[in-house]
């Protein structure tokens, strides 16, 4: 391991805009919005060939990783573990997380693993088994956790939350079934705001709109609530005991990727993730009980 303030950090799935995203935060050191603590060095391109989001964009993206931030190029995920002191794994299609992650294991070191952490319960609880067997310091997130607005409504007094309204973007990918795709980055706002403790959810659909409302297990309500028509913004509405509090999830000017950047660099340099993983394995069981309410119409537990 190098030191802290040069931690060689590699890069697995060149097929999302995240990656020049965080490859500009980490590497170019006048960014208003430097991430300090590591620049990406090595990257295995990856892709999905049933995927559209993925391969259509795969040559864009790893050109500008390579040519732009002289990232070198690496033939295997193993490839790049082994090289590194520190990964995130951005490949965008959440069915090849637990592969990939199986893979980059045995090396030990830390990993971030991108929004979807997983496209299902079991692969989840598969990945986080993986972890713990290899003492792999582990996180998942999605940048909207991250969103300064956000954090700033939850810096004073959180204990006397009582529900929250998210919302977001709901576009529909079919090799990512039904809410993954788009609806984790509200439930990832939720569970920022709520935190664990999920026990069923009630979920509606129409060709526009999504709404899935879980009830936790002190009684409090979440909702996430996801447009396909109208406005593309994020936010969510916190309600406390004594106010109702809107966050607009788009008006700060730092950028919603730098806060999730600069969780994953302090993950790597201490060792300590700031998520509870079962917190994230919560997220993607809300997310498919979610998907089988709508499917169904019927209330699901988790």
């Amino acid at each position: 391991m190098t030191t802290s303030n040069s931690l060689i950090i590699g890069m697995i799935g060149l097929d999302t805009s995240h990656c020049t995203a965080f490859t500009k935060l980490l590497n170019e050191q006048d960014h208003e919005f430097h991430v300090p603590g590591g620049k990406v060095t090595y990257a295995f391109p990856g892709g999905s060939p049933d995927f559209e989001m993925s391969y259509s964009r795969l040559d864009r993206f790893t050109n500008t990783i390579r040519d732009e931030y002289g990232v070198q190029l690496l033939d295997s995920p193993e490839a790049v573990a082994e090289r590194s002191d520190a990964i995130l794994l951005t490949s965008v299609d959440g069915r090849v997380h637990l592969e990939q992650f199986r893979k980059i294991a045995p090396f030990r070191k830390p990993v971030f693993i991108d929004k979807p952490f997983a496209v299902s319960t079991s692969d989840a609880k598969e990945v986080v088994r993986l972890a713990a067997e290899y003492n792999v310091p582990l996180m998942s997130a999605s940048s909207l956790r991250y969103e300064q607005g956000l954090v700033d409504a939850l810096t004073e007094n959180t204990t006397d939350i009582i529900g929250a309204d998210c919302y977001g973007p709901a576009e529909l990918q079919p090799t990512q079934p039904g809410l993954f795709w788009y609806g984790i980055h509200s439930a990832e706002m939720l569970y920022r705001i709520m935190g664990k403790g999920c026990v069923q959810v009630t979920a509606s659909t129409s060709e526009f709109h999504e709404l899935a409302v879980g009830v936790w297990e002190d009684g409090r309500m979440g909702t996430i609530r996801g447009n396909r028509q109208g406005n593309k913004t994020f936010g969510a509405v916190i309600h406390h005991v004594n106010k109702t509090e809107f966050v607009d999830g788009d008006k700060h000017p730092k950028p919603k990727y730098a806060g999730l950047v600069e969780a994953a660099v302090a993950m790597f340099q201490s060792g300590t993730p700031s998520i509870d993983a079962q917190e994230t394995v919560e997220i993607i069981r809300f997310l498919e009980a979610a998907n089988e309410s709508r499917a169904t119409g019927k209330t699901v537990k988790l």
